[in-house]
């Protein structure tokens, strides 16, 4: 007899959910369902106004759903009484560092809320030197942050959240103040806390390259779902994404133009490494 398991439970459930600012204005996020399964990267793509950000707050309870609802950890974000249970396991980074960063040293800001919580010192000593070790930031640990550059400002603030020891990581468009250098850094840093740890991570976006490392990418559009699937999937749809007025990467833009010109290039094209790979078969075919 052969016994079948069950899939795992999902790690965030968004259930029907729909929030709104005013009650007579339109939703910011409007009947969205979005299953995350444990250890699953979430992209979520969409242009300015979109309901990106009310999505990623309705998953860290600081929004609470106006209808339907949200679990976190299968707890019920509606349950004021787990609302702290909740923080603790999804744990968020907002755009701009300067607003996570209490302390003026580095050691001292991600122990700002194991403090709180009042976790013992020793307990708080192993924390810290974890999370910063896993952000590659243990050499700053007795650094000024507003004497470090954005990436790594970033990673600090990451740092801090990684202390709380969460099951989930929420990314509210964390790299779009920063300049390419410091927005690979802070990419870098969650792809591996993520390839390492097994950790569920939400990355929030408008860059199309951040989104392509997903393992899926979910596209909002006035607060609704309006594509979802592997990047893949996704960025082959060049002329749907278009319409969602959002751009694909280059690679997949470029093997839209060559297969438009007759060029029989994979639709699913996404890298430049990829593409030579394309240019090389194709190459040794004629």
């Amino acid at each position: 007899m052969t016994i079948q398991q069950s899939a795992p439970s999902p790690k965030v459930s968004v259930e029907d959910a729909v929030f709104t600012y005013q009650e007579d204005a339109a939703p910011a996020v409007d009947h969205v369902t979005l299953p995350i399964a444990p250890g699953e990267f979430v992209a979520v793509l969409g242009h300015n106004g979109s309901g990106k950000s009310s999505l990623a707050k309705l998953l860290n309870a600081l929004h609470l759903p106006t209808q339907g609802a949200v679990y976190v950890c299968g707890m019920d974000t509606r349950q004021e009484a787990l609302l702290w249970d909740i923080r603790q396991r999804a744990g968020m980074v907002f755009q701009n560092p300067d607003n996570q960063l209490v302390s003026t040293i580095v050691e001292e800001d991600v122990a700002f809320g194991l403090e709180n919580l009042g976790v013992p010192p020793p307990q708080i000593r192993e924390r810290v030197d974890a999370a910063l070790a896993a952000v590659q930031m243990s050499d700053y640990r007795a650094a000024a942050p507003h004497m470090l550059s954005g990436g790594q400002k970033q990673r600090v603030a990451i740092a801090g959240v990684l202390a709380m020891a969460p099951e989930i990581m929420i990314l509210d468009e964390a790299t779009a103040m920063l300049d390419p250098s410091g927005r690979r850094e802070v990419l870098d840093t969650m792809c591996t806390l993520h390839r390492e740890r097994g950790m569920t991570v939400v990355w929030i976006t408008h860059a199309m390259d951040e989104a392509a490392v997903a393992q899926r990418v979910v596209v909002l559009q006035a607060g609704r779902v309006a594509l979802t699937g592997t990047p893949r999937q996704v960025f082959a749809q060049v002329e749907r994404m278009r319409a969602l007025k959002l751009d694909v990467p280059p690679m997949a833009e470029m093997a839209r133009l060559l297969r438009a010109r007759g060029v029989p290039v994979a639709a699913d094209v996404l890298t430049v490494e990829e593409m030579v790979e394309e240019v090389c078969r194709l190459s040794s075919k004629t």
